[in-house]
């Protein structure tokens, strides 16, 4: 069975605080109508820090869709060859072992997609299937896994990389100050992320089962408006209170592989607030505490976008080790509004068999 090994993930070296983020919001926005509430929401995320690719006076500056999208390109072609190399020893395996590229990222748009020069300038092989995911947003974290999955299932042996590069804070807009816009620019931070699902063998997560689910005529609840200026998120008021709709989904997910949703080992979530935690939390009837790696990645990073479910992942991978047959579920959710939803158990290699690759 496909399994999910140890990610590496990478946060860039400038870093903004809770108090700053504040401080920077009163002077940028000051006596606009919605701040008052924006701060108080902000309080509330418990983010305590995020990363960023800019000192944040460059950040705060708009130079314009252009400038923006040289900068993505350079920080992602930067920072992403790092996380993979140690992606790949901690599956044990090696570029040439890989045999389809998964990249996912909402925050900056590259054609050919960076999976192109990662293949030339990484030593992969040519023969390796690209697949870029662009517009699943928070979702896509899960996605990837999911089709990693799919994809060993349809060529077994095979072996996937996946890379989350999302760079958010270069989508801040100075001028946007509706409460949505004014709560993400203090929620979302900077990472990179990677991740070998391994055909066969390895140490991780072996992925069972997959699902997708989609909440109907919500497709505009979390979205993109593509202007002159680059991307201004949207987010609708109601999305907070999405996870009652979607906990009964992931219960029946698990119903149909004769699993308890709320009586599972470990648990891998999407980050992207504190009421989504604490409402799944609610909906599944489980302690809040099973979702702390997700927790952890909120306060230390903010919402990380697609590589949320890989640092939780990663926080799981570092913690006392499951045991084995450990059951758990990964779940990521995005636009659409999405729910990308896997089910795994922990596998460790029979002795002898760590080391070789598919």
């Amino acid at each position: 069975m496909p399994r999910l090994c140890k990610p590496a993930v990478n946060a860039p070296e400038y870093v903004i605080t809770m108090e700053e983020t504040l401080e920077f919001a009163q002077r940028v926005h000051g006596g606009k109508p919605h701040l008052p509430l924006a701060l108080r929401l902000i309080r509330n995320t418990g983010v305590q820090k995020r990363h960023i690719v800019q000192p944040i006076e460059k950040t705060l500056h708009h130079p314009g869709l252009t400038e923006r999208n040289r900068i993505y390109e350079i920080e992602s072609k930067k920072r992403c060859p790092e996380v993979i190399e140690q992606a790949l020893e901690n599956a044990d395996v090696t570029a040439r072992d890989i045999d389809a590229i998964i990249y996912v990222s909402c925050t900056g748009f590259l054609m050919p997609s960076l999976t192109a020069w990662l293949i030339n300038k990484l030593g992969f092989r040519s023969d390796t299937r690209q697949i870029p995911i662009a517009q699943l947003g928070c979702a896509a974290g899960g996605a990837a896994i999911n089709r990693a999955h799919d994809f060993c299932m349809a060529h077994p042996g095979n072996n996937v990389l996946i890379v989350s590069c999302e760079l958010c804070s270069l989508c801040y807009q100075p001028d946007a100050d509706d409460i949505g816009s004014l709560l993400s620019d203090g929620l979302f931070g900077d990472a990179v992320a990677a991740a070998v699902v391994r055909g066969n063998g390895g140490v991780g997560i072996e992925l069972e089962r997959n699902a997708s689910y989609l909440i109907p005529n919500t497709e505009d609840w979390i979205s993109y408006s593509v202007r002159d200026t680059g991307f201004h998120f949207q987010l609708d008021r109601r999305v907070p209170g999405t996870m009652e709709p979607l906990a009964p989904v992931l219960r029946e997910f698990a119903k149909d592989h004769s699993w308890d949703a709320g009586n599972l080992d470990f648990y891998i979530v999407h980050a992207g607030g504190p009421r989504i935690l604490d409402d799944l939390a609610k909906f599944l009837e489980v302690d809040r505490e099973v979702f702390r790696h997700s927790w952890a990645t909120l306060t230390e990073y903010g919402n990380i976008a697609s590589a949320v479910v890989f640092d939780a992942a990663r926080r799981l991978f570092e913690e006392d080790a499951p045991m084995p047959e450990a059951t758990g579920l990964i779940a990521g959710f995005g636009p659409g509004i999405t729910a990308e939803m896997a089910l795994g158990r922990w596998g460790v290699d029979a002795p002898g068999e760590m080391g070789k690759a598919a």
